[in-house]
C-alpha cells in the first residue's frame, strides 16, 4: 500500500502519476467515414432497442425485459465496433476522454454518428411504428 510520507508521496506512486495513458476513442483499421457508418448502425441499433422495449407507449411496460434487451443491444454493439471505432454510441462517452487527452482529433466522428443514428432511430420508429397506433381509450383501475 502506497503511504504519504512527511507531505511527500511514495515513489511508486508518482510512477503512476506521471504516465500519460489516457484512453481516447480513435478509429483503427478503418477510414473516419466508416467508423461514422459504424456509429450511426450501432447507435441506431440502441435508440430502437430503447424505444421498442421502454418507450413505446402502446406497449407499455415491459418489467425486466427491456432493461436486460438494452444491455444486450449494448454488450453486442461494443463487441463488434470496439476494435474498430470504440463502440461509443454517445458523444458524451468520447468527449470526455478527449478534454482529459486534448486530444479532439477525429473527434467529429463520435458526434455526427451517434446524432444521424439516434435521430434516424427516433424518426423511423416515431413515424413508422407509434404513428401507426391507433389512439387507446382511458382504461380506469381499480
Amino acid at each position: 500500500m502506497h503511504t504519504l510520507r512527511k507531505g511527500k508521496a511514495d515513489r511508486s506512486v508518482l510512477a503512476l502519476v506521471r504516465v500519460q495513458a489516457i484512453p481516447t476513442h480513435g478509429v483503427s483499421g478503418i477510414s473516419e467515414i466508416e467508423g461514422v457508418v459504424m456509429e450511426i448502425v450501432i447507435t441506431f441499433a440502441l435508440v430502437y432497442t430503447v424505444y421498442a422495449t421502454a418507450a413505446d407507449p402502446k406497449k407499455g411496460s415491459l418489467g425486466t425485459i427491456a432493461p436486460m434487451a438494452i444491455g444486450f443491444i449494448v454488450g453486442a454493439n461494443i463487441l463488434a465496433a470496439g476494435p474498430f471505432s470504440g463502440g461509443s454510441m454517445n458523444p458524451a462517452r468520447s468527449f470526455g476522454p478527449a478534454v482529459a487527452a486534448g486530444n479532439f482529433a477525429g473527434n467529429w466522428v463520435y458526434w455526427v454518428g451517434p446524432l444521424i443514428g439516434g435521430g434516424l432511430a427516433g424518426l423511423v420508429y416515431g413515424d413508422v411504428f407509434i404513428a401507426s397506433y391507433q389512439p387507446v381509450g382511458q382504461q380506469e383501475y381499480p
